[in-house]
């Protein structure tokens, strides 16, 4: 029997939502968090929109000392501490004064510190090596930010990072669940984060698979599903959960705001339609499968689905293949929403920021709308019933929600959380 594994702590650092309470208000109230840049436009980028954490009205000294603030310049691990940190506490958690033997952080980015890394090298091609400060390694090393954590709450259990992409922070709750479900640690931090700004957004901008025509509209920009999805918009963020056994959750008297029943990862291998940038959709449905198969969850028992539609050509492709996985179509297909129209696309970040949203809906009993979703995609129409795809929150309390992640690299992640039951 291995162990049952619940969440008991929520952050959230994301465009427009900052703190649980907002992101939550946003969800629910159908508000955009993307906004438009003026930096972008005076350097020539053909989308001047993203979605970033606007943090300047926050008290960063909540989060870090004086001597770890001194020379921070990494955006995504400022995100990272904040949603990781808010987290910990509002599972009502404090840091161990002592080596906690039990609890874990595993904490995925993409890249981080890319504007500490552009510092760096101004300084050493300056000949200024000395000037680079004690911070600049941690700052720029992927697992600066597990390290962070780690050592702000006393984690003594595996601290690490992951990375893969679209799908980093989804594989990380499954990398935590693992532990707590085979009694290796009893609590685990899990969550991603992405930097901001120009140097991690120019390159998908070079792509041309970014909107070009919402720069005066930057709120419509975002249209998962949608007729007239024109790309995704970039954004950044992060999301943070606490993970913990059930017999530890309730011998403390935490608040449980779900289970996390499990799921599954695989890989497209880059054949068959899949590529460097477009998953396998034989590997997306076998994904699915397994995650059911392995959480004994029957396809029929899926309430909602929170996908990764990212408002591009590929939305249609993903609605066919969960149809396809879950053997599910018109009215009997579960009800669908993506959150990329509220934040964008957040990278390295999406999967996590997602996955606290998706477990706020099974706390609060509801399902929150799509953004910018008027106008349904024909070929989504045909396969799936209009009204599976809420335009506005509905009061409905799903009991099963299913989470997926398609990362670039043809990988991909699902999971299964559950309103729990103390069966």
């Amino acid at each position: 029997m291995q162990n049952r594994v619940v969440v008991t702590g929520l952050g959230v650092c994301a465009p427009g939502g900052v703190g649980l309470r907002q992101f939550e208000k946003m969800l629910s109230e159908g508000k955009s968090g993307i906004t438009f840049f003026p930096e972008l436009e005076k350097l020539k980028f053909g989308c001047q929109i993203a979605g970033k954490p606007f943090i300047d009205h926050i008290d960063l000294n909540q989060y870090f000392t004086n001597v770890q603030l001194k020379g921070l310049n990494a955006s995504g691990l400022v995100y990272g501490v904040m949603a990781g940190m808010d987290a910990w506490r509002d599972a009502r958690l404090d840091a161990s004064n002592n080596t906690d033997w039990e609890t874990g952080v595993i904490f995925g980015t993409g890249i981080l510190g890319v504007d500490k890394f552009r510092d760096s090298i101004y300084l050493v091609d300056e000949g200024n090596v000395r000037r680079l400060g004690s911070t600049a390694v941690v700052q720029t090393m992927a697992s600066g930010i597990s390290a962070f954590l780690g050592g702000m709450i006393g984690a003594g259990n595996q601290v690490t990072t992951n990375s893969s992409a679209c799908s980093t922070g989804t594989e990380a709750l499954l990398m935590g669940f693992e532990r707590i479900a085979s009694g290796q640690a009893s609590k685990m931090l899990v969550g991603s984060c992405s930097d901001s700004g120009p140097y991690v957004w120019g390159g998908f901008d070079a792509m041309r698979i970014l909107p070009r025509n919402f720069n005066d509209t930057p709120e419509k920009a975002s249209r998962p599903m949608s007729a007239s999805a024109a790309g995704f918009v970039p954004g950044s963020g992060a999301g943070a959960l606490v993970l913990e056994s059930l017999e530890s959750a309730q011998q403390r008297g935490a608040t449980i705001y779900a289970e996390l029943l499990g799921g599954a990862v695989n890989s497209g291998g880059q054949r068959n339609g899949g590529s460097m940038t477009a998953p396998n959709s034989e590997a997306v449905q076998r994904c699915v499968k397994m995650a059911l198969e392995n959480t004994k969850v029957s396809s029929s028992a899926i309430d909602t689905i929170n996908g990764h539609l990212t408002a591009t050509a590929k939305d249609p492709i993903e609605i066919e293949n969960w149809c396809q996985a879950l053997d599910r179509h018109g009215e009997d297909f579960p009800y669908v929403n993506s959150f990329k129209g509220h934040v964008g696309h957040c990278l390295a970040a999406a999967g996590s920021i997602e996955s606290v949203g998706a477990v706020l809906q099974l706390h609060h009993g509801t399902i929150y709308g799509n953004v910018n979703g008027e106008d349904v995609h024909p070929e989504i129409a045909k396969r799936v019933g209009e009204s599976k795809i809420p335009k506005k929150t509905i009061n409905i309390s799903p009991k099963i929600v299913a989470k997926a992640s398609f990362g670039f690299g043809d990988v991909n992640t699902c999971v299964i959380f559950s309103r729990f039951s103390d069966y």
